[in-house]
């Protein structure tokens, strides 16, 4: 069995090594050993205590914050529960009871 990451792409398994780089023959895509590790480190989501974070993850909020566009606050202790990771600034998807729909930064809350 082969340890060849799936292609960044279309997640094809049948990615081969050309020299230095990984090709997908199904789309075409080419990128290198080191593009595939940066991608993977990328992708880990922390909290403000170094705790790793995954999708359906329950978090409490650890500052009080601000609704941009209302008078609402977000006070400290709020729980928050199935969170969504994302790509972005604003890393965590989320529905707040009496807020509605939110996006957090992940330094912003610790895992409950």
């Amino acid at each position: 069995m082969s340890d060849l990451p799936s292609c960044e792409k279309c997640n094809s398994a049948y990615t081969y090594e050309d020299g230095n780089l990984f090709v997908c023959p199904e789309c075409g895509h080419e990128w290198s050993a080191s593009e595939a590790i940066e991608n993977e480190v990328a992708s880990v989501v922390l909290d403000s205590n170094g705790n790793q974070l995954t999708d359906g993850d329950t978090v409490a909020v650890i500052k009080d914050l601000k609704v941009k566009g209302s008078s609402s606050v977000v006070k400290v202790g709020t729980k928050v529960k199935n969170i969504r990771l994302v790509d972005g600034d604003h890393n965590i998807d989320c529905k707040i009871d009496g807020i509605g729909a939110m996006k957090l930064k992940s330094e912003f809350v610790k895992k409950a």
